[in-house]
């Protein structure tokens, strides 16, 4: 069967119609790859997400900027580290973004059993660029409508890439099922007019 290398707002090998704002691509990193990210992951200083009270399963680290999801702060983080400078060229380039757009970095690890419930991204960042290593998940995204909700799956292979922006991004939720191995992600993302016009506010201050 011929690999679909890229879908979005246009139809598939299939005639499939496909969601406006998401696209993805399959093999955009080699094994060898993966695995030296996944190497380089075990050397973050990973900590349990937490939003308001509650802990999920999975494990975290910011870059750039962070947002903290149990009062809501957003603020500088870290900067990125070397080993993810090209790996943000090569997904802006995907993304048809200019890498210094790419401002923040969160890497994920997803340990058996964890996942994503139902969110949008918060509204300080805008384009979302997300790189899938180890095992194999599903990205669900969803959409009200009058009668309950419209639906979107799409497999998100190890090695894989993906971007949301426009309808994607600002009208459908999303999340990601539960899985039986470990994953882990690098998710790189832009900042909205908002954020920028916060920023500019909050230097004009200082």
């Amino acid at each position: 069967m011929e690999a679909i290398a890229k879908i979005g707002g246009q139809a598939d090998l299939f005639g499939e119609p496909q969601l406006p704002g998401f696209a993805q691509a399959e093999q955009f990193l080699t094994t060898r790859e993966e695995q030296m990210l996944i190497a380089h992951i075990a050397g973050v200083p990973l900590t349990p997400f937490r939003f308001q009270q509650w802990t999920g399963h999975r494990l975290t680290c910011s870059f750039g900027w962070s947002y903290d999801f149990e009062n809501g702060a957003f603020a500088r983080a870290e900067p990125m580290p070397e080993w993810l400078n090209s790996l943000r060229l090569r997904a802006a380039y995907f993304a048809g973004l200019d890498a210094s757009e790419l401002v923040q970095a969160l890497v994920t690890r997803y340990d058996p059993g964890a996942g994503i419930g139902w969110h949008k991204d918060r509204p300080v960042f805008e384009h979302v660029v997300g790189i899938s290593l180890g095992q194999a998940a599903t990205l669900r995204l969803r959409r009200r409508t009058p009668t309950g909700f419209s639906r979107f799956n799409a497999a998100l292979a190890s090695r894989s890439i993906y971007h949301l922006s426009g309808e994607a991004r600002h009208d459908w939720e999303h999340g990601i099922a539960a899985m039986d191995a470990t994953r882990w992600s690098i998710t790189f993302r832009s900042l909205s007019a908002k954020a920028k016009r916060m920023i500019e506010q909050d230097e004009k201050k200082s």
